[in-house]
């Protein structure tokens, strides 16, 4: 009995021991399954940490190539995500998901199976049969190489669908820190109109950063390259001047600064672009080019190949889409030529409008560098917004045309004198349209207080000024105007001779002319969209356009806008402007002239002047002259 008991307890030890002896091996397979996992997602971790360099690896070479074989993805980020691991015995080995986020957003993924085995106590990365731990199909001692790819910009084009700014030669003139000596640059500064020194301080800051990255100087077209081409090439190699092609207008100032410019990329475009540029990238930098950039470049590609040439992703560029303008090249050139022919000493700017569409035909700038002050400008309308006064006047029933009207030399409100221009004033009580051909401001600030205070805002934006169009007319910041609802007094008097708080834009002008020439109001378009409408029009009390209509042409047949008259193209309807600004009571006014001929309306602008009559009224005649001869 003893012995069975014996050989039972001895069973049972044996049984016990076997149990402990599987669960031991279990425990220790389950503890370097766990390990094989961790190591595999330290991998992954480093690999989205973008260092390595702590990770074991059976070969630490391979592991140390990986800076040089991403290098060239710079700051790209990237997801590793580790699959389902399966271990046998001191192996293991799971896909890596990996997922680069190239610039522009373009995501690159692909798979790489990755092993790792055991070293005594440590799991290291295994050399993988064929390619290289960072991608199945990049040989080992090669890297990744990246190119971005660009399609064939889109054009700015007319109203008849040409473009306003084909591609064209441009020689860039830049520094080369590398071999570029200060005496040379300096040499350089006088034949690029670079102030002294400038350019000697960027090549020293540049020399001092190690940079070896040409310093860009200035960018020419062939006809103003020419005459300078000599001295630059012979400043080589300090300096150097690659060509290449961008979109250009027919001159320089062509529609500047409205349709801007193409060129590379500045530091601040490519912080503020989210990935969609990069350095020596070429894109619109100022208007239209720049507001619809991404319209007209389409989408950069991109292809990773490895340094050998064999191609691993790529995703194709698009090609960007025309933006389509209403712009006229005749009229805006004629514009442009008038506002050069006048010689202004300030700055200036006309705006055409073609009446039975009200989309805009020119704007045009002087100087035609920077402000687009035709589209975006804030200026006192002055007399010109009597045009909107009178509409109320004659609306609201205050006055007809015949209405008698005094218009003395002065009139005082709230203890404030409003006088005319130079002192003028007409005998007796004149009919109203005599105050209006002469623009007689005391006869228009004598009916003020007859209106009720939204009534000027009413008119003004019946005929287009402050009427919601800033938004829809296709230019980043331009301008409607704006007409608050007075306050009575001194502020609705000068709110009715376009002095006070109203403010218009040389274009919000020419939309107003605009109105009166075809007797109900259009919304202006410059910038067609993909999906073009045309605008609804809104009606125009048609007797009170009539008589603006012949109030106007008494402006320029006699009144204070003679200076216009005679302009070859039939009737020209207009109205002078001469606006105060500021306090310095001194300081020339703004001048204006307002008005449509035919099938054009139009605003002239110039910032300071006599008067809009004087000034202005020319400048205008001599645009009208030049559009018919088209």
């Amino acid at each position: 009995m003893k012995s069975r008991i014996a050989l039972l307890v001895a069973a049972l030890l044996v049984l016990v021991a076997g149990a402990g002896g599987v669960w031991w091996w279990r425990q220790q397979g389950s503890e370097q399954d766990a390990a094989a996992k961790a190591a595999l997602a330290a991998f992954a971790a480093a690999w989205v940490a973008k260092d390595v360099s702590t990770v074991p690896f059976a070969d630490t070479a391979l592991r140390d190539t990986f800076p040089d074989v991403v290098k060239d993805l710079g700051e790209a980020p990237v997801e590793v995500t580790v699959g389902d691991s399966a271990r046998d015995g001191d192996t293991a080995s799971a896909d890596l998901a990996v997922r680069w986020t190239l610039p522009g957003e373009v995501a690159w993924s692909y798979s790489v199976p990755t092993t790792v085995t055991r070293s005594g106590e440590t799991w290291q990365v295994a050399t993988p049969s064929a390619g290289t731990p960072w991608h199945p199909d990049l040989p080992p001692g090669e890297t990744f190489s990246m190119e971005r790819t660009t399609g064939e910009r889109g054009d700015l084009v007319d109203r008849a669908g040409d473009p306003l700014m084909p591609l064209g030669t441009v020689h860039n003139v830049a520094i080369d820190p590398v071999n570029a000596t200060p005496e040379a640059v300096a040499a350089l500064e006088p034949i690029v109109d670079a102030d002294a020194g400038s350019l000697t301080d960027a090549l020293a800051k540049a020399t001092a950063s190690g940079s070896k990255a040409p310093i860009p100087v200035i960018s020419y077209r062939d006809a103003d390259w020419e005459p300078r081409a000599a001295k630059i090439t012979a400043l080589a190699p300090s300096v150097i001047a690659p060509t290449s092609q961008q979109p250009l207008a027919v001159t320089r100032t062509f529609g500047q600064p409205l349709l801007g410019t193409v060129g590379e990329v500045t530091a601040e475009v490519v912080d503020k672009s989210d990935g969609r540029y990069v350095a020596g990238d070429r894109a619109g930098l100022s208007g239209l080019q720049a507001q619809y950039d991404q319209q007209l470049a389409g989408a950069v590609g991109l292809r990773v190949e490895t340094s050998g040439g064999v191609v691993l992703f790529e995703q194709a560029a698009t090609d960007g889409t025309d933006v389509v303008t209403t712009l006229d090249p005749g009229i805006q050139g004629a514009a442009e030529e008038a506002l050069a022919a006048a010689e202004l000493k300030v700055p200036g700017a006309i705006v055409a409008v073609h009446v039975p569409t009200g989309e805009v035909l020119a704007a045009a700038n002087s100087p035609s560098s920077g402000f687009d002050r035709a589209l975006t400008g804030r200026y006192p309308p002055g007399s010109t917004f009597k045009v909107a006064t009178t509409y109320a006047y004659l609306t609201n029933g205050i006055i007809t045309p015949t209405s008698p009207v005094p218009c003395p030399k002065t009139t005082t409100v709230d203890g404030l004198e409003f006088g005319n221009f130079g002192g003028s004033s007409l005998p007796g009580s004149p009919p109203f349209s005599k105050s209006f051909s002469e623009s007689c401001n005391t006869a228009f600030v004598s009916l003020a207080d007859s209106l009720e205070a939204d009534d000027l805002t009413t008119a003004a934006k019946t005929l287009g000024i402050g009427a919601g169009w800033a938004d829809t007319v296709g230019v980043t910041g331009a301008f409607d105007g704006s007409v608050p609802a007075t306050t009575g007094g001194t502020d609705a008097a000068a709110a009715s001779i376009g002095q006070g708080r109203v403010e218009v834009s040389p274009l919000a002008l020419a939309v107003m002319s605009g109105s009166i020439g075809r007797g109900t109001f259009l919304a202006p378009v410059l910038v067609k969209g993909p999906e073009a409408t045309t605008p609804r029009p809104s009606p125009i009390d048609g007797k009170a356009v009539a008589d603006l209509r012949a109030m106007m042409l008494s402006v320029v047949a006699g009144g204070s806008g003679a200076e216009a008259s005679g302009a070859p193209g039939g009737q020209l309807r207009g109205k002078t402007g001469t606006a105060e600004y500021g306090t310095d009571p001194d300081a020339p006014p703004r001048v204006w002239f307002t008005g449509y001929q035919g099938d054009v309306a139009f605003a002239v602008l110039v910032e300071e002047g006599r008067s809009g009559g004087l000034v202005a009224a020319p400048i205008a005649k001599d645009f009208l002259t030049r559009v018919a001869a088209l």
